[in-house]
C-alpha cells in the first residue's frame, strides 16, 4: 500500500467530482476454483484498491458525501481464520492504513445503503462486473440484475475516471517497476525461442519470473507462433526456424495492482530472414514514429493513423499495398494488416478502466468512436494529458480467413495486392508494443528499453 494519505487524498477529490449521496465501492470476493475452499488467485477490485488500497476479500467502502465520512465495512478474523491463515490486523488497524477511522462489520454494509435509500439520498456506484457483486448490489439496491449496468452513476463513472487517468509520481515507480519486471520476462522468452522448444515452456517460465519478481501477470500470457490470432492462448507449438514468435505479456503488482503490457515478435532460431526483416521494421518503424509523436494536446486517434500510414506505405514499397495511401487509410483498406487499435490506457488494469466502460475512459463528448473496421477497435482515441500512462502496439497481421473473404468480396481492389497477400498467409504476424507516459512536453517510454530493434533481438537471443 501507499501512505494513507494517499487514500485520503483521493477520496477528498473524488468528493470534487461527485457532490451528493453516498459513493458505495464494493471490494471483490474469493472465486471457487472447482470447490469453495480451493479459490482462484485473489484479485481485489482495482477502484476499491485505488481509493482504499486494502488487498484482502470481503470487503466494502463508502464514501458519505453528505456527511464527510469514510468508512470501511469488513469482519475481524475468528479462531478457525487464525488457525488457517494465522494473525491478522483488525480491520480498525487496516483502516488506518488507508487513513480511514470509521470500520463497520460487514454485515453493517447493505443496511447503510438502505437507510440512505429510505431517506432518498441518491447512490452512486459503477457498473459491477462480477455476478456475485451483481446479485449482492441487485439485492441492496432492489435494482434488477439486468439493469444495473444502466443504473451506475454517470457521475461517479467519470469522477473516478478523471481521477484514475492522470497517474501520480507514486503510480508512475509502480508501472515502471513492472515493466522492468516485463523486461527480464520478454529477454528471457528471446534467449528460449529456438527451434524445437515448445511454446508451454516459454509461457510457463515468463509466468514465474512474474511471480517471483513481482505479482501475477497482468492478463494471461499470449504466446504463440500463430501471431496472426491477436490474442493467442494456446501455446501448443512446437518452435519450429523459419517463423515469428509473438510474445506480449507483463505484470501486475501484487499489493499496488499497477500493471505493465509489453509485446516483443522474435524470429524462431535468433536470426531475421529477409521477409521477415522488411515486414519487422516497417512495424518497428510505426510504432517509433508513434512515439515520437506523443505529447499533450494531440489526439491519440491521429497518432493511430499516423501509424496506420507508415504501415501503409511500408506495404506500399514491399508490394503488398498500392494506389492513394491517404485514400486508403481514410477508408480503411490497411486494415486488412493492421486491425486493432494502436493502443490503450494502462494502469491498475491493463486495460485500464475498461470495466466502466470502454467509451468513458478513451473517448469523450469531442472524439467519438469510429465504427470503421480497424479503426472501430482503437481503445483509446481522445486528446492526450500529462499523466497519461498508455501502450504502443502497431501490428501487421496476414490473417488468411481476412485476406479470403476481401478478396473474394472484391474489396479494396485498388489498394490491395491479393496476389501478393496469397503468398504471406504462412508468415503469421508481428506486434511491438512499449508502455509510454505522457509528460508535460512529450513522452517518456518507461522501464528498461528491451530489445527491439533488428540488431538488438538478435544479440540478445544469442546470448
Amino acid at each position: 500500500m501507499f501512505k494513507p494519505e494517499t487514500y485520503t487524498h483521493r477520496r477528498n477529490a473524488l468528493r470534487k467530482e461527485v457532490k451528493n449521496g453516498i459513493i458505495l465501492f464494493p471490494g471483490n470476493t474469493e472465486a471457487a476454483f472447482n470447490y469453495p475452499a480451493n479459490t482462484y488467485h485473489f484479485r481485489q477490485d482495482s477502484s476499491f484498491s485505488y481509493f482504499f488500497g486494502i488487498n484482502q476479500p470481503d470487503l466494502a467502502g463508502i464514501i458519505d458525501l453528505d456527511n464527510g465520512k469514510d468508512i470501511l465495512f469488513g469482519n475481524d478474523v475468528d479462531m478457525d481464520d487464525i488457525i488457517w491463515m494465522g494473525p491478522q490486523p483488525s480491520m480498525a488497524d487496516r483502516g488506518k492504513l488507508a487513513g480511514i477511522a470509521s470500520t463497520l462489520p460487514l454485515g453493517e454494509f447493505a443496511g447503510y445503503v438502505r437507510e440512505g435509500l429510505a431517506k432518498g439520498r441518491k447512490v452512486h456506484f459503477l457498473p459491477p462486473y462480477r455476478g456475485e457483486t451483481k446479485i449482492w448490489l441487485s439485492e441492496m439496491l432492489g435494482i434488477p440484475v439486468t439493469e444495473l449496468k444502466a443504473s451506475a452513476s454517470a457521475e461517479l463513472i467519470k469522477g473516478v475516471v478523471k481521477l484514475r487517468c492522470i497517474k501520480s509520481e507514486e503510480e508512475i515507480r509502480e508501472i515502471e517497476k513492472m515493466v522492468n519486471v516485463a523486461y527480464k520476462m520478454h529477454t528471457t522468452a528471446m534467449k528460449m525461442a529456438h527451434p524445437g522448444v515448445v511454446e508451454q515452456e516459454i509461457a510457463g517460465t515468463i509466468e514465474g519470473i512474474a511471480l517471483a519478481n513481482a505479482g501475477p501477470v497482468s492478463f494471461p500470457v499470449i504466446l504463440s507462433m500463430d501471431g496472426q490470432t491477436l490474442h493467442n492462448h494456446n501455446h501448443g507449438n512446437t518452435l519450429v526456424e523459419g517463423r515469428m514468435l509473438v510474445v506480449d505479456s507483463g505484470c501486475e503488482s501484487e499489493e499496488t495492482l499497477y500493471a505493465s503490457d509489453i509485446t516483443r515478435t522474435v524470429p524462431v532460431g535468433g536470426k531475421f530472414s529477409a521477409r521477415q526483416k522488411e515486414i519487422y521494421e516497417i512495424v518497428l518503424k510505426a510504432n517509433m514514429e508513434a512515439i515520437k509523436a506523443i505529447k499533450p494536446g494531440i489526439p491519440y486517434r491521429e497518432i493511430h493513423l499516423l501509424a496506420a500510414k507508415v504501415i501503409a506505405q511500408g506495404l506500399k514499397d514491399a508490394g503488398l499495398m498500392k494506389g492513394d495511401l491517404d485514400e486508403a487509410v481514410k477508408q480503411g483498406a490497411h486494415a486488412m494488416f493492421f486491425p486493432h487499435g494502436l493502443g490503450h490506457m494502462l494502469g491498475m488494469d491493463v486495460h485500464d478502466l475498461e470495466n466502466v466502460g470502454e467509451n468513458y475512459v478513451g473517448y469523450d463528448e469531442e472524439t467519438k468512436r469510429s465504427d470503421q473496421f480497424g479503426t472501430a477497435f482503437l481503445r483509446l482515441g481522445r486528446r492526450l494529458q500529462p499523466g497519461f500512462v498508455l501502450t504502443v502496439e502497431p501490428g501487421i497481421y496476414f490473417i488468411p480467413a481476412l485476406i479470403d473473404q476481401w478478396q473474394a468480396e472484391g474489396k479494396f481492389t485498388e489498394f490491395i495486392n491479393y496476389e501478393k497477400a496469397e503468398t504471406y498467409k504462412d508468415f503469421g504476424g508481428i506486434r511491438i508494443e512499449d508502455d509510454v507516459l505522457v509528460t508535460e512536453s512529450g513522452y517518456r517510454v518507461l522501464g528498461k528499453p528491451i530489445p527491439k530493434t533488428v540488431a538488438e533481438v538478435e544479440a540478445m537471443m544469442a546470448k
